[in-house]
């Protein structure tokens, strides 16, 4: 895979803003590896930073403007000050970058009174692996270093957030943010989301991931991320708990018969998902990865039957991804509702594997997923600064 270098980026910002960049950041998608909806509702997830990008191409503006390209549309967006609302139609994206650039204020850290800024991505948008969060972040260290300034990991990942919950308006949790943020190659990120508290987790290098993007139209924003945060929100309260992850699975079982067959099924998935994150975690430690895939699938099947975020899409993916010897598991990845499952798998699984796997489901939605496989990858960073 060819990675854009900072020559050709520099580059492309000189072609489109007709001067030089001052600051080139990079941030990675994610895999939601297991812990599904779980982070908002105060439990742990598991994550990995992967080698798919965006790019933040960087430069103050004097005049105080705010100019936004985008290289996979070709558009400028030009304001002349910040619109103190969310954009919409094809311009509903800046709302990213321009949450972060809030966010900065908001935080009371430095910020450049206007910018030229242009995004370069190879992470596919609307797949579940996080664009946004790849781009908030990258967003935030490019303006900050724009200012003459920087942060630690975590506060990163908390302006991230709040570009997006405030500015955006997706209720999500930290999980996006704080894998794209403290992501290592080798290695997945365990966050417990009360702190929120980040460390790390060894994944064995026997172990690959696969994605199989569905295509599938993956909006969180449409309402129905919206309506899960709503309902877990409800059955926490029905129960007098301030969060579902704080009910341990004995615990919910004895006092789920107070809520709703709706809200059970909403908190069984969510009580039972944050075990699983531990339990995955246990396996992964000891090198177990055949238990770790099935923790996986298991997963999923709440995700399908309990939470209800899944689509048939995605089910029959999972289907046909786990009868296949050299595949240990395979869940939906991301808020679901569309986007991509991620398999777990072992080096004899091969792209010819992943085809053969496939057939069926392109005869059933007549295409195929785009595949790609995966490696774990740093997190978010400055790759390039203008010599002063």
């Amino acid at each position: 895979m060819n990675l854009p270098h900072p020559a050709s980026l520099t580059r492309q910002f000189h072609a489109v803003f007709g001067r030089a960049p001052a600051v080139i950041a990079r941030a990675p998608g994610r895999i939601e590896f297991i812990g599904n909806h779980t982070d908002y509702n105060g439990g742990a997830v598991l994550g990995a930073a992967i080698d798919r990008y965006v790019w933040v191409v960087a430069a103050a503006n004097p005049d105080g403007r705010l100019r936004f390209y985008s290289a996979s549309a070709g558009v400028m967006l030009e304001l002349p000050a910040d619109p103190g609302m969310r954009l919409t139609g094809a311009d509903s994206w800046t709302n990213y970058p321009l949450g972060v650039w809030r966010g900065l204020q908001d935080l009371r850290l430095p910020r450049p009174a206007g910018f030229d800024l242009l995004v370069e991505s190879n992470l596919p948008a609307g797949a579940g692996l996080s664009s946004s969060a790849a781009l908030e972040l990258a967003t935030g260290l490019a303006l900050l270093a724009l200012a003459g300034a920087s942060i630690p990991p975590a506060q990163l990942a908390a302006l991230g957030r709040l570009a997006e919950n405030q500015y955006v308006g997706v209720p999500c949790g930290i999980l996006d943010q704080g894998t794209c943020a403290f992501g290592r190659a080798g290695q997945l990120v365990h966050i417990d989301c009360r702190g929120p508290y980040f460390s790390r987790v060894p994944l064995p290098p026997a172990a690959h991931l696969w994605i199989f993007n569905t295509r599938e139209k993956h909006a969180l924003i449409d309402g129905l991320y919206a309506a899960r945060h709503r309902e877990c929100l409800e059955a926490a309260a029905a129960l007098g708990t301030a969060q579902l992850a704080d009910l341990t699975p004995a615990q919910f079982l004895a006092a789920e018969g107070r809520l709703s067959p709706l809200l059970a099924r909403r908190a069984r998935h969510i009580v039972l998902e944050h075990a699983r994150v531990a339990e995955t975690v246990t396996a992964l430690e000891r090198g177990d990865l055949a238990a770790a895939g099935r923790l996986l699938t298991a997963s999923h099947r709440s995700s399908q039957q309990l939470f209800e975020n899944s689509t048939p899409a995605l089910d029959q993916l999972v289907d046909l991804l786990v009868t296949h010897p050299a595949v240990y598991g395979a869940r939906l990845t991301g808020g679901g509702f569309g986007g991509a499952v991620v398999a777990l798998t072992s080096g004899a699984f091969t792209e010819r594997d992943a085809q053969a796997v496939l057939a069926p489901y392109a005869a059933t939605h007549g295409r195929a997923p785009e595949v790609l496989h995966l490696r774990s990858a740093d997190g978010a960073q400055v790759i390039w600064r203008a010599e002063a």
